[in-house]
């Protein structure tokens, strides 16, 4: 195994459309390029990120996440809408980070809300915080709404192939290994946080 594609589902709740989102192109991208899939979630370590001020006040396993974002080989970023944007804990957690830790990195952004209309928040809002970090933000964006789903599972036929085209696009920075044969049910490494 190479490496890893880490994916931070920016939600706090659970069950989560985002972090169903995030799980599905982790799956996909890791299995595609022979990495190892591990998904963060965000809930996970909101009690620490809340009370920090600098990244050396996280603790030790809200720190081990950061550092899995920033070793990963790539990326994946998604966050719900919130009033026409990302949460806020999610941007705290990025306020954290280097501003040069992320420079290169390939990052799969995605977002989830109720309807159509918030589908321009990666466009306008995630797009140019990565560029901010001068991370390589891949070309397609993925949004998903409420449609999308059935049961907590992505449903769309339309969302998977969008999601297909936007994980072929880490190929040009993800050295191309073994291909990994991931069964669903327990393809994603899910941080005991």
């Amino acid at each position: 195994m190479n490496g890893k594609i880490v994916g931070l589902s920016g939600s706090l709740s659970n069950p989560s459309r985002t972090r169903a989102l995030v799980a599905a192109a982790v799956e996909r991208a890791a299995a595609r390029y022979g990495r190892e899939p591990v998904v963060i979630e965000l809930s996970s370590i909101a009690g620490s990120l809340g009370g920090a001020v600098r990244i050396g006040d996280l603790d030790t396993v809200a720190r081990a996440a950061v550092d899995l974002m920033i070793e990963a080989d790539g990326l994946v970023l998604a966050s719900p809408v919130y009033k026409g944007s990302y949460g806020g804990l999610f941007k705290h957690l990025l306020d954290l980070i280097d501003p040069l830790a992320l420079m290169g990195k390939p990052v799969l952004l995605g977002a989830t809300g109720g309807g159509a209309r918030h589908a321009l928040v990666i466009e306008h809002q995630l797009r140019p915080l990565l560029g901010f970090f001068e991370a390589q933000a891949l070309a397609t964006g993925v949004y998903a709404s409420d449609a999308d789903f059935h049961d907590g599972e992505i449903a769309s036929e339309a969302l998977l192939d969008r999601l297909d085209r936007a994980v072929g696009q880490f190929a040009p920075f993800l050295p191309q290994v073994a291909p990994r044969s991931v069964a669903h049910s327990d393809a994603v490494h899910a941080l005991a946080f």
